[in-house]
């Protein structure tokens, strides 16, 4: 099997806390090319994204001006309304069912890339190499880029169709379709039958989500170090986390829990430019309230999920190359000394 690398035979150790130091110190041997690159991806997101979500307002551009029609038409005759009433909710939705998968397609692209440039600068650092280049990184990263887009694409929908299962009981037992249990009826207790089926069991299904992605989460660096077809990638990254369940958990946690800590905080930060770009969107479509209103709800949101590229995956990324690489030092040194 061709290698990108001969791995360093040094053991792990450090636990969580050392693993992060030891990522953070690729990142540091490299940190023009490697964070350089995140740079320059991100922006790139910025605008791919940016012109997605403009391309969704274009779409829905006739629609929101029905809206508006419907709603001034109905106050000057005094009557009374609902929003997206007479027939303005359903254009939306289906414009909605478009731009949120190229989204998602979006997002995938970016966390793939992202993840075999960390795993090519890993794997060089490994090797003591000289100074990386954006362009050198991005020559590599685009030779193993289907490989991964592949193994990251057959990752998230493992653990999509986990998270899944979860909803769709949860959705099943809150209407009533579970033979057995029904819904707590309002003012009384829950029945034991009810908390079981219809909270703890969801809840322990969505756990495993977390769970299964941390032992699958060294397949991108598998198949662009050890250059492995995707579902073998997705097997070995299954057995070399094998003894250290906890430790790749614990990791994939800690970057979750920075993820999220970092989205909700760039929400709040981002509430204020709610106010200077509700009033350009107020000029561009002459006044529409309603147009105005949504872009105001997501603006935050969409603000959050643009910093996650630069300030969170350089973690995450780097994190996960080391981790394989350790691992996979770790196993080549008990192969070795296995007596013959």
């Amino acid at each position: 099997m061709a290698h990108e690398g001969n791995q360093s035979t040094e053991r792990p150790g450090g636990g969580i806390g050392g693993g992060i130091g030891r990522a953070l110190g690729v990142v540091r041997r490299q940190p023009r090319a490697l964070y350089g690159f995140t740079l320059l991806v991100s922006a790139l997101t910025a605008l791919l994204g940016c012109a997605i979500v403009g391309g969704g307002f274009a779409a829905a551009w006739d629609t929101f001006e029905g809206v508006r029609e419907y709603a001034d038409r109905s106050i000057a005759n005094e009557d009374s309304y609902v929003a997206y009433a007479d027939g303005g909710l359903e254009p939306l939705v289906r414009v909605g069912f478009v731009v949120l998968p190229v989204l998602l397609v979006l997002g995938l692209l970016v966390v793939t890339v992202l993840h075999t440039a960390y795993a090519v600068g890993d794997s060089h650092a490994t090797r003591d190499g000289g100074p990386l280049t954006v362009r050198e990184v991005w020559r590599r990263t685009r030779r193993r880029f289907p490989a991964a887009l592949a193994v990251n694409a057959l990752t998230g929908l493992a653990v999509g169709a986990v998270v899944m299962a979860g909803l769709v009981l949860f959705i099943l037992v809150d209407g009533n379709k579970v033979p057995g249990v029904e819904t707590t009826p309002l003012g009384e207790t829950a029945s034991w039958q009810y908390t079981l089926v219809g909270w703890v069991l969801p809840i322990a299904i969505w756990c495993l989500g977390p769970l299964l992605h941390s032992r699958l989460a060294l397949a991108t660096a598998e198949t662009v170090v050890e250059r492995r077809s995707p579902f073998v990638a997705l097997y070995r990254s299954w057995v070399l986390t094998r003894r250290a369940r906890w430790r790749t958990l614990g990791l994939g946690t800690l970057g979750m829990v920075a993820a999220v800590l970092v989205f909700w905080l760039a929400r709040y930060a981002a509430a204020p430019l709610n106010h200077p770009v509700g009033l350009g969107m107020l000029w561009l479509s002459d006044d529409n309230v309603w147009m105005t209103g949504v872009l105001v709800k997501i603006l935050p949101t969409a603000v959050a999920l643009l910093l996650l590229p630069p300030v969170v995956m350089p973690l995450v990324c780097a994190v996960f190359a080391r981790l394989h690489g350790e691992l996979r030092a770790d196993e080549e040194s008990t192969t070795s000394a296995a007596p013959v």
